[in-house]
């Protein structure tokens, strides 16, 4: 059965589980960066403006100017190649547009100390990378390369590992051996140890079944339902989307087809080209 039907059956199946399982758990872990605090009538949570980035002289973005809200799930969405994990690597400076500017909270982002500005702004990478070690020495490397006043800040492994769906026993396990969908966990309460208030998440769920990419993604809705955590993540499935975002980009070719609220995009997408792509995903 294609993906995308599983997704949906399993959408359907495990929902109630999921509000009664791992990702209330996230309860339990302390307050994290005001990155992501009810931004109502402030400035965005980042604001790009005339943005463009070429590799080897070929423009991958284009002249983007783009709003991301605060205290939301914003999903980038687009056919492969449009710019979608370069444009969220923009935005912890894993890489510096060639042209532009980019705001975070108000304050230009070049501005920012870069190891600073990583804690607060986390990202997830598509394929989880597991160090030599237990989980728990995994998930403390990143509150420990923030420096001693960062490792002190750091939350208690254990709340973490809950927080991710993972029991606390987890931590004692090698990395190594975990499946796939637990390392992917793992790599994702390893971002959680600096407290960020925003996490970018680069197609989280792809190298995951219909039932552990649920889980996953429940977990990211409820850390941002009850923390402020914002959201910003790279999918090409179009029913995660359309099910767990609450705005929506939509990039082809390095540039902006639409961008809004994700119920408006899937239900009236205002142009044709927007409206083709998401006819040809379902």
């Amino acid at each position: 059965m294609h993906f995308t039907r599983r997704l949906r059956a399993s959408l359907l199946g495990l929902q109630p589980h999921l509000r009664n399982n791992g990702v209330a758990l996230a309860r339990d872990l302390p307050s994290f960066d005001g990155a992501g605090s009810d931004g109502a009538g402030l400035e965005p949570l980042f604001a790009l403006r005339h943005v463009e980035l070429a590799r080897a002289g070929r423009p991958v973005l284009r002249d983007l100017t783009l709003d991301l809200p605060r205290r939301a799930i914003t999903g980038i969405i687009g056919p492969s190649g449009a710019g979608k994990t370069s444009l969220i690597r923009l935005l912890n400076r894993l890489d510096d547009p060639a042209a532009g500017e980019i705001t975070f909270l108000g304050q230009p982002l070049t501005e920012y100390d870069v190891r600073a500005l990583r804690r607060r702004v986390a990202f997830v990478f598509q394929t989880a990378a597991m160090f030599e070690g237990t989980v728990a020495d995994n998930l403390r490397v990143a509150a420990e390369l923030g420096g001693k006043r960062a490792a002190a800040q750091a939350p208690e492994v254990a709340s973490v590992l809950r927080a991710v769906g993972l029991d606390p026993e987890y931590g004692r396990r090698e990395a190594g051996e975990l499946s796939s969908g637990e390392q992917q966990r793992v790599s994702l309460g390893r971002a959680l140890m600096t407290l960020p208030g925003v996490l970018l998440l680069d197609e989280p769920t792809s190298a995951l079944d219909p039932e552990t990419a649920l889980h996953l993604l429940g977990t990211v809705a409820r850390l941002a339902e009850e923390h402020g955590v914002s959201v910003i993540m790279v999918t090409h499935r179009l029913c995660e989307a359309r099910q767990f975002t609450s705005h929506c980009v939509l990039l082809e070719e390095g540039r902006i087809v639409e961008a809004g609220s994700t119920r408006q995009l899937f239900s009236a997408a205002s142009t044709e080209r927007a409206r083709a792509y998401l006819a040809s995903g379902r």
